[in-house]
């Protein structure tokens, strides 16, 4: 979908948003602190969710921990879910959780199971083309689930390529196997997908255009990137295409201060002949966005296109 242009208001509020969190760090991703998170018991797993702890790796990486999400009723795609910089903060077990207690996973899913989606479910955040397009979708092919695998994921200090490749291999090597055995996951890498929002949208794009192998759907939601890393992402993504073909997906939004600099790198990637999607909807960069827009276009994107349909 082609980039809308922005009103001058909402234009001026996201440059001005971008200046102030380049001015706290050029390494760091902002999010603000979530309001009131659901409480949970450290460790402790939902109903429908397993907890997943990991020893120390090989490489020096430190204790990992992910949930894991499977439908249950048959092997389904499977989906690495990264979350923000607001719960890499706060630590592994807070943010093993983030998508499932602060972003509000499972009120998404149970909506996507449940269509048609309402304005509200979506936070008053979508317009009424683009919630026609999604409740089309549901009417034609109802949601059927994905495993949702939400893994603790670092704020790094080197953001580079190289910087993400202990991270990329803790999933690639550790996580992906124990969610397929213990959720009983697609292998397929046309059934496996990664996404993530703020940092971790970045991070799904360093990690997932790094092992196209592994991975056939590769997403980011206000990816904490800068507009001077646009030849970088790019290069990193033809080098993914010219292994193996990749659906590739930028989600931001209209108030979203790293929206410029997602729309140089949707530039630079359209120049250089990369095919990917660039969907810019309403709202702003915040947990609100995570629980409504957010959730609803990556779960069911990525469930469409892991499946072999047509995303809305």
């Amino acid at each position: 979908m082609a980039a809308t242009k922005l009103p001058p208001l909402s234009r001026r509020r996201a440059l001005l948003g971008l200046a102030a969190l380049a001015s706290t760090s050029c390494r760091r991703s902002s999010s603000p602190p979530p309001p009131d998170p659901a409480p949970a018991s450290p460790g402790a797993a939902a109903p429908g969710w397993k907890d997943l702890a990991f020893e120390p790796g090989p490489g020096g990486e430190g204790p990992q921990r992910a949930l894991l999400l499977a439908p249950g009723d048959a092997a389904a795609p499977l989906l690495v879910a990264l979350h923000g910089r607001g719960e890499a903060v706060r630590g592994v077990e807070v943010g093993a959780r983030g998508w499932r207690d602060d972003y509000g996973l499972d009120a998404t899913l149970e909506r996507l199971r449940t269509p048609p989606l309402e304005p509200e479910d979506l936070g008053h955040m979508a317009r009424r083309e683009r919630l026609a397009q999604l409740n089309a979708s549901l009417a034609a092919h109802p949601y059927r689930g994905l495993c949702v695998a939400t893994p603790f994921t670092p704020d790094l200090r080197d953001r580079s390529v190289e910087g993400a490749a202990g991270f990329g291999r803790f999933v690639v090597e550790r996580l992906l196997p124990r969610a397929r055995a213990e959720g009983a996951c697609q292998a397929a890498r046309e059934a496996t997908g990664i996404d993530g929002v703020s940092l971790g949208g970045r991070i799904a794009l360093l990690v997932g255009l790094s092992h196209p192998d592994v991975f056939g759907a590769v997403g980011a939601l206000q990816p904490a990137v800068r507009a001077s890393e646009a030849e970088m992402f790019s290069a990193l993504a033809r080098r993914a295409m010219e292994r193996r073909k990749v659906a590739l997906r930028l989600v931001s939004s209209e108030a979203d201060p790293f929206l410029p600099a997602i729309q140089a790198i949707s530039d630079r990637l359209r120049q250089d002949g990369v095919a990917h999607e660039l969907l810019i909807v309403p709202g702003p960069h915040d947990y609100a966005w995570n629980r409504g827009p957010g959730g609803v276009e990556m779960v069911l994107w990525h469930e469409r296109v892991l499946r072999g349909l047509s995303p809305p």
